[in-house]
């Protein structure tokens, strides 16, 4: 009778830790095209696919991407595991997009099979797309094909993860992120006909703030603050306020800023500075974020650059516009 409750929970345990993989932002958007709610994915891979793009990889083959239906099939332990230890369609595609060559178009939601299957098969087949050193020379066996590709990536989110947790205890950075407060429009009133508002930002422990604009709704900055982005990062938490001289400061809105889609496409392309202007990766406008519109990540002039224009939340009125650049530690 004891052996029954774990023999009936490690099923259980495992489907809401395939689940709460695929509820990642990351992970809610096609690896390969972008499509939304994707509900299939390559076990052996560790990306999240479309129906129109399962139909290309199941073409592979089994031995370079084994197709599973998130809803529909039964999984085994071993493979929900191979798929956590990935980490998601933005750490497997850091490695398998690293290196797009210009002219290459990843395809959309609306893109033929022609085009997904051109692209795919570069992506994974060919190996077109892949960091030099993960590359397999192209007379091996097509059988130890994927074994020796995965092994060697799945060594390199292992030493990416040893090495954060060498780092315990320690805060490692990874990068500088720049933040332009341009200006704010419409934004709410908290005194008798105005506001004195300014913008705090947080990113774990790190605090950094604007001036103070008096008596303005509708306020100009063009103010660039730092923050120093570690390796375990999470969004960028984004207040407004209203300065009072003789109470506590009003809120006045606040928002979060996904800094992962720009640090994600900046650590894939590696030196921007190698590349012409282009546009690199993008955040999704969706009911779960303060987009007003979607947000693309751009290679200007040698610098990723993100302009990114947010309806505060929480509050009756308000709208910001900032623009993001993503700084390695080796610039």
């Amino acid at each position: 009778m004891n052996q029954r409750p774990s023999a009936l929970t490690r099923p259980t345990s495992s489907k809401r830790r395939l689940k709460d993989l695929l509820l990642q932002k990351d992970n809610r958007v096609c690896a390969d095209c972008g499509s939304p709610e994707p509900k299939w994915a390559s076990t052996n891979i560790g990306v999240f696919i479309c129906l129109k793009c399962c139909g290309v990889h199941r073409s592979l083959g089994t031995h370079i991407s084994k197709v599973l239906s998130v809803t529909l099939d039964e999984w085994s332990d071993d493979e929900i595991d191979a798929m956590v230890e990935v980490g998601g369609n933005a750490s497997a595609n850091s490695i398998y997009e690293a290196y797009i060559p210009e002219g290459i178009s990843k395809p959309g939601p609306d893109a033929s099979h022609e085009q997904r299957s051109k692209f795919i098969r570069s992506k994974y087949e060919r190996q077109e797309f892949l960091k030099p050193s993960l590359r397999i020379l192209s007379n091996q066996k097509k059988g130890s094909l994927k074994t020796s590709l995965s092994s060697k990536i799945t060594d390199s989110f292992r030493s990416s993860s040893s090495s954060s947790q060498k780092s315990e205890g320690m805060v490692e950075f990874i990068g500088m992120l720049k933040v332009k407060v341009i200006k704010g429009t419409n934004l709410a009133i908290r005194d008798m006909l105005s506001s004195d508002p300014y913008v705090v930002m947080y990113l774990g422990k790190q605090k950094v703030q604007t001036t103070i604009v008096k008596s303005n709704l509708n306020p100009v900055w063009n103010e660039e603050l730092m923050l120093s982005v570690p390796q375990d990062y999470g969004a960028v938490k984004l207040q407004v306020y209203d300065h009072d001289t003789f109470s506590a400061d009003d809120i006045m809105g606040e928002a979060e800023i996904d800094i992962q889609p720009m640090i994600t496409s900046a650590m894939a392309f590696g030196d921007a500075g190698m590349f012409g202007n282009m546009q690199i990766g993008k955040w999704l406008k969706s009911t779960d974020n303060a987009l007003l519109n979607d947000s693309t990540v751009n290679i200007v002039d040698g610098k990723v650059k993100q302009e990114v224009n947010l309806k505060l939340q929480n509050v009756e009125s308000g709208e910001l516009e900032l623009e993001l650049e993503w700084i390695p530690l080796d610039q």
